[in-house]
């Protein structure tokens, strides 16, 4: 039956011309963006999950920086640490030529005291951004440790903890203090007392170097997981979300061959109700 009041043909293509309408729209988005599930209306479930992950992303890049900043401080400090070490190493040089009887202690004495003040004039200058790991108030509020954020840690649905890495300060400034604590030499029995302190001063020295060295490095380490973890994440946030554009584009070209069809479609069927009038043709 023919009707000039409902065309059914007509309903038909211009429903099938919406649809292709609406996937030629959301490809063409997809194309524009790159991003196949731009917003939760796309695919809610898939969506949420991105924003966690790239909720932690930001997290861990700011975790990258720092430590960073936590390497740069602890590296002055194992810097200053090793140098300590080498000019320690040199006093000690001198203090067991002072063993002997025909020397002159004095002028020995009048170098130890300028290396002594090389020392604390080193230890004085090993600070990174106000924070100096060989002092004994390492920030100027009497911590005696730094602590540095070193990573985000997640369990299923549970906030995530901040982990950190804690560094103790080497204290140089209390404990090779040569100023207050090296016997002054004056003869072969004061020269004597001297090599046994600077023997210990060196040892924990170098104690305090390792230490440091240890902690830089377990930094650099932890800085470059975390920066290998970010790049990951960033990838599987893109598996889950992003466009394959070779698979776009060829949809865009069927799509854009349906949208042809279906606008021929509904005008064939549009044209349906002109027949009509043959039929009261004389």
């Amino acid at each position: 039956m023919s009707s000039i009041l409902t065309n059914s043909s007509a309903m038909v293509a211009l429903q099938t011309l919406k649809s292709v309408n609406t996937s030629l729209a959301k490809t063409q988005e997809a194309i524009s963006t790159g991003k196949s599930i731009g917003s939760a209306k796309d695919n809610s479930a898939i969506w949420a999950i991105s924003k966690t992950m790239d909720s932690d992303v930001r997290g861990f890049k700011a975790i990258s920086d720092a430590l960073s900043l936590g390497e740069s401080t602890v590296a002055v400090a194992s810097a200053a640490a090793e140098q300590v070490v080498s000019v320690l190493q040199d006093i000690k040089g001198l203090v067991v030529s002072a063993q002997s009887e025909n020397v002159d202690h004095a002028k020995i004495q009048a170098d130890i005291d300028e290396r002594a003040a090389q020392v604390a004039s080193i230890i004085g200058a090993a600070q990174f951004n106000g924070a100096n790991l060989l002092a004994a108030d390492v920030d100027g509020n009497g911590a005696t440790s730094m602590s540095i954020l070193s990573s985000l840690d997640r369990v299923g649905a549970a906030a995530p903890t901040a982990s950190t890495i804690d560094v103790d300060t080497a204290d140089f400034e209390t404990d090779v203090d040569l100023v207050a604590d090296l016997t002054a030499i004056t003869d072969t029995t004061t020269a004597a007392t001297a090599l046994g302190e600077i023997e210990t001063f060196l040892q924990t020295a170098i104690d305090g170097a390792a230490a440091l060295g240890a902690s830089v490095g377990r930094i650099s380490s932890q800085n470059e997981f975390v920066g290998k973890l970010t790049d990951a994440m960033v990838s599987g946030i893109g598996t889950l979300v992003d466009a394959d554009m070779e698979e776009a584009s060829a949809r865009l070209q069927a799509l854009q061959v349906q949208q042809q069809l279906a606008t021929q479609s509904l005008s064939i069927a549009n044209q349906g109700p002109q027949n009509i009038l043959s039929l009261f043709r004389g």
